[in-house]
């Protein structure tokens, strides 16, 4: 079994457009929530959410790409551009045969899905571009990645809700650790603010329309956000021999089913999850040092989330420091473990740690050190990233410093 480390990173979020930016925004403790603004907004009964705010596509990109590139397709290939410039690394030969890219999204082109039942149902057009599915299907943004810079190896996408980041990266952790691929490009993305992705999301009245308060007595709910986050996943061996610059090394993870219920969640299933990732890393509980909670903000998660880290780490419980970041950035569905995974590598790299802003009142079933308001600095050696999707489907991270 290979050692596995992080060798490039890059970012496109509501806190920033490159990994820098976003990080400075969680040491800060910036709120990247807003409101709304698109067309039809104020038809929604939930009208904020963390947007990407100050980005223009056609600076980016060209016409002939933007025909063909959904905007999580964008995020992805900005955040891809950043992580393998940092990395150095060039997929050519054998090792663009021996790796690949696996992202996670849970939407995939949502807002080219929203824009073209628009002008079918509500304009009556006849006729939609032909490069509709192609831009809309969940594993264009994979496909294109992988063209872009020659990933010749193992490709495709991972769909799972708000797990989707977190199962990708595992898949492309084991495929590396295994040996089957030298290195993978790898994390998630998601765009879905648009007028029937939220409503969508206020059927199920799990949103809340002033903030996201995760762990406060006082939260009522998540906020939806938008985004992505790469990183490029290597082989320790073939990362040092060419002298790269070593991020974090991906110690373990653990994938579990609660196989109970659609959308409430499960302590069991969080706990078999979490102490899954430290078996497989072969981490004792004493070592870990900060958790980067899945943390929504909604009544049951956190609750049921804290519940599952108590019973795992028992004592060791009240010596961790547990945060949301979505509480700056929002939920950003199938790619917010990728963006999340930076405040795991801040912690590692800086010995700083994210807060939980937008806290106000102690719950006593949330009874855990959730770095309420303002970042902290703290040396850590291991890191967890917790993500918990609907459906059931836990994915848990374990990093380490190098």
């Amino acid at each position: 079994m290979r050692r596995v480390v992080i060798t490039g990173a890059g970012t496109i979020n509501p806190l920033g457009q490159s990994v820098p930016q976003t990080l400075a925004a969680m040491r800060e403790g910036r709120c990247g929530i807003g409101p709304l603004q698109f067309r039809d907004v104020e038809r929604l009964a939930v009208k904020i959410g963390a947007q990407v705010q100050g980005y223009d596509p056609e600076a980016v990109f060209n016409r002939q790409q933007l025909a063909l590139y959904d905007r999580f397709t964008q995020f992805a290939l900005i955040a891809a551009r950043e992580a393998l410039a940092l990395s150095g690394l060039e997929f050519t030969g054998a090792l663009a045969d021996r790796s690949g890219v696996v992202l996670g999204t849970s939407g995939g082109g949502l807002t080219t899905q929203d824009e073209n039942y628009r002008a079918v149902y509500e304009e009556g057009k006849n006729r939609v571009h032909p490069f509709v599915v192609p831009k809309l299907m969940n594993n264009a943004a994979a496909s294109h990645v992988s063209m872009e810079f020659n990933l010749r190896g193992p490709s495709f996408t991972v769909a799972t809700a708000c797990a989707s980041s977190n199962h990708a990266m595992g898949q492309a952790f084991q495929m590396v650790r295994s040996g089957l691929c030298t290195a993978m490009v790898t994390g998630g993305t998601e765009a879905m603010l648009c007028f029937g992705g939220v409503k969508a999301w206020e059927g199920l009245r799990v949103m809340s329309k002033d903030a996201c308060r995760p762990f406060s007595a006082t939260r009522n709910g998540m906020v939806q956000g938008e985004g992505g986050g790469v990183f490029v996943f290597e082989d320790y061996e073939h990362a040092k021999a060419r002298g790269a610059e070593i991020l974090a090394e991906v110690l373990g993870f653990a994938m579990t089913s609660d196989a109970a219920d659609i959308v409430m969640p499960s302590k069991q299933g969080a706990a078999r999850a979490i102490a899954g990732a430290l078996k497989d890393g072969g981490i004792a509980k004493e070592r870990v040092g900060y958790i980067n909670a899945h943390g929504t903000g909604t009544a049951a998660n956190d609750k049921t989330e804290c519940a599952a880290v108590a019973d795992v780490f028992g004592r060791h419980a009240d010596r961790l420091m547990i945060s949301s970041t979505k509480s700056m950035h929002g939920h950003l569905i199938g790619g917010t473990g990728a963006v999340e995974l930076l405040a795991c590598i801040m912690a590692l790299r800086d010995g700083v740690i994210a807060p939980t802003i937008g806290y106000e009142e102690p719950d006593p079933e949330c009874a855990l050190d959730v770095v309420p308001n303002e970042a902290r600095e703290a040396s850590v050696d291991v890191v967890l990233s917790n993500a918990f999707a609907f459906g059931g489907l836990n994915a848990v991270l374990a990093l380490g410093r190098v």
